[in-house]
Formats: structure tokens, C-alpha cells, sequence
């Protein structure tokens, strides 16, 4: 019988690579911190054993609704009767400089309603103070809508940008995704359901031919993921749709940084028999520089009849 079916599963985890010192360990009782506490986005078997014990144990919660606190404490099957303390997005900057000072006598567990605190939730100002004042902070890792999508969404994951919310008028909208419409990372963005339809238009005149996944209801029994173009994803979002939504976006076609070398694409494209409009206009479109200045560009230089 091979060595590795006589092992425990902790032997096996450590033959993989693991220590000892990556198991649980005891912290110091004087040691008091601030604890970003990841929620389920969904599926309430999601939630960690860290995240359990930190419901059970924690003297005072800070959450971004308590309601909501109260619930998954009671969902969990818990036991706890933390003091549960409001934080959200239009109080945390006054409320931040009190839970830093209570934290260097006990321990504060910051909660958001769903996924990981200060992603596009409350909890960054909290951990601002909290470094400034030298207070220790720490994170109990767990669920994220915006990894979860882009795990799902099968465009490229190794850089990508998270944007938030998209503005919710048209006119802020359209200009925010024309400012990020070279980028080239991967972007992830969340959106109301109600705007969906208008946000995949915007989305489609901004960038035509991007691929793009909508992800809604990620780890809960209803969930779903289109992938596709902007414009074939359109009719599908006007039917209506619910539930939290998150978009990715394909990043863009690599810009070349020399606009010399593009300028010679264009020339050399011209010199195989195209014209140099249409030349500067597929220059354009593979590199990202403007198609007025590749035809001035070319039409300057000395070998342009």
C-alpha cells in the first residue's frame, strides 16, 4: 500500500505542504483586535468555523445592520449575545474613533451584510482609524461576490480591477465606463437589477464586441451566469432580472505603447494596397490610438504619396 493511504487527513494536508503553525492557533487573551468578518453572499454553509467562533465569542459586534447580524447569529444556531453596535456607510467615520478605543480593551467583530467588510461596504474608515491609532487589525476570510464572479465568469482572472457600483445616472455611467474602456485588466462591477437592462446597453456603445458575464444570485439556489457579448445580453436583461447582480467585463485589446510603431502598421497596411483612412481605422482598432492621429500621423510622413 502506498505511504500516503496510511497518513491521517492532517498528515496528508501536511505532506502537501503544510505546517504546523498554519493549523488554529491560541492567541493571547491581552491581545485585543479589530475582526473583518467575511459573511455568506448566499449560502449560509459558506460561513467559516473562524467566522462561527468569532459570532460566539465576540463581546461587541459592529455591523453594518444589526437586524441582519441578529439573523445570521440565529440562522448559525448560535448562542451568542454579542452587543451588536450600527456601522454603516452614514455613520462610520463618527462612529469609527470609539470602536478603535473599545478595541484595545476587547475585541470588535465588523460585519457587513454580505461578503468581506470594506469592499464596497463599510469597514475601511473603521480600519483607518484603527491603524492610525496603532490598534491591531485582522481578517477572517470567507465569501466575495467579486472573486466568485470572476472565478465563474471564464474571462482571463490574473489582473482585474473592481469598480463598485456603476453611477446611477446615464450620464455619469456613460462617462465612468468610456474612462475605463482601455483597460486591459478584467473589470468587475455590481449592479441594481432594476438598471441592469440600461447599465448592458451603456455598456454595449462603450465597448462594442467585449465580452462580458452577468453573474446573479452567486451561491444561492437561483444562480445563473450569461456570458456573451454586451449587445447579445440585452434582450435577455430587458425581460427583467433579479436578485444582486455582478458584471465582467473582458478587458481591452493591449495599447501599443509606441505610437511610431503603429504609425508604421498603418504605412505598411497602406502599402499593401488599403487606403490609408481604412488602414488607420484597423490600426485604431487592435491598439487603441486614436484613428485621427494614425491618418495624421501617416499622412505627414515622407514615404505617403
Amino acid at each position: 500500500m502506498p505511504v500516503g493511504d496510511r497518513l491521517s487527513p492532517i498528515e496528508r494536508t501536511w505532506s502537501a505542504g503544510w505546517t504546523a503553525e498554519m493549523l488554529p492557533q491560541p492567541r493571547d487573551t491581552l491581545d485585543r483586535v479589530i475582526i473583518l468578518g467575511a459573511t455568506p453572499i448566499g449560502n449560509l454553509g459558506d460561513a467559516s468555523g473562524r467566522l462561527r467562533e468569532a459570532l460566539t465569542t465576540a463581546p461587541i459586534i459592529a455591523a453594518e445592520d444589526t437586524r441582519t447580524a441578529r439573523q445570521l447569529i440565529r440562522a448559525l444556531g448560535l448562542e451568542a449575545q454579542p452587543q451588536l453596535v450600527a456601522l454603516h456607510e452614514h455613520n462610520e467615520e463618527a462612529a469609527s474613533p470609539a470602536l478603535v478605543e473599545r478595541a484595545r480593551a476587547e475585541d470588535v467583530l465588523v460585519l457587513t451584510d454580505a461578503g468581506m467588510p470594506t469592499v464596497s461596504d463599510p469597514g475601511f474608515r473603521l480600519v483607518q482609524a484603527a491603524v492610525a491609532a496603532g490598534v491591531a487589525v485582522t481578517c477572517l476570510p470567507g465569501p466575495s461576490a467579486v472573486l466568485t464572479a470572476l472565478a465563474l465568469s471564464g474571462l482571463p482572472t490574473d489582473r482585474f480591477a473592481f469598480d463598485g457600483f456603476l453611477p446611477r445616472k446615464a450620464g455619469e455611467r456613460d462617462r465612468m465606463l468610456a474612462s475605463v474602456a482601455r483597460e486591459e485588466r478584467t473589470l468587475v462591477l455590481f449592479e441594481a437589477p432594476h438598471r441592469l437592462a440600461d447599465s448592458i446597453e451603456a455598456i454595449a456603445r462603450a465597448m462594442p464586441d467585449r465580452r462580458i458575464a452577468v453573474c446573479r444570485e452567486l451561491t444561492k439556489r437561483f444562480e445563473e451566469v450569461r456570458r456573451g457579448t454586451a449587445a447579445e445580453l440585452v434582450d435577455w436583461a430587458k425581460a427583467g432580472v433579479k436578485g444582486e447582480i455582478v458584471i465582467v467585463i473582458e478587458g481591452a485589446v493591449p495599447v501599443l505603447a509606441d505610437l511610431d510603431a503603429a504609425v508604421e502598421q498603418v504605412l505598411r497596411l497602406k502599402a499593401g494596397g488599403m487606403r490609408l483612412k481604412e488602414a488607420a481605422a484597423e490600426v485604431a482598432e487592435a491598439t487603441g490610438h486614436p484613428r485621427n492621429a494614425l491618418y495624421q500621423a501617416a499622412l505627414a510622413n515622407p514615404t505617403t504619396a
